[in-house]
């Protein structure tokens, strides 16, 4: 239910943007998310669809690209990406690990008309 509020921001975001450059419509509205954004692009579709409605992003596309989770090691400095199912560092093997990105939700960028 969190992309409720979610799509109503990705929408103002895109509709203000869209204004500025003076676009009459958006067709696309590109997301990077992160893998620990809890961020469904299929739900946040469901939600533009009504959103949407009477407004420039009327019929616009969600299209989402998932940005790689990056850490770095706390016991050998190492900086990696890594996936959810494989959580250590690829260097030493360890888990303290921090996270340095992966809750990403962005407006990369929108196509429009």
């Amino acid at each position: 239910m969190h992309e409720l509020s979610i799509t109503q921001n990705i929408l103002d975001i895109s509709l203000r943007a869209a204004a500025a450059q003076g676009a009459k419509r958006i067709r696309v509205i590109r997301l990077e998310l992160g893998p620990f954004s809890g961020v469904v692009p299929e739900c946040v579709q469901m939600y533009l669809d009504v959103l949407g409605k009477g407004t420039a992003a009327e019929g616009a596309r969600i299209e989402a690209r998932r940005l790689p989770l990056k850490v770095e090691c706390r016991d050998c400095g190492a900086a990696a990406e890594i996936d959810r199912r494989h959580i250590q560092c690829p260097t030493c093997g360890s888990l303290r690990l921090k996270r340095l990105s992966g809750r990403e939700c962005t407006v990369e960028s929108l196509e429009v008309d």
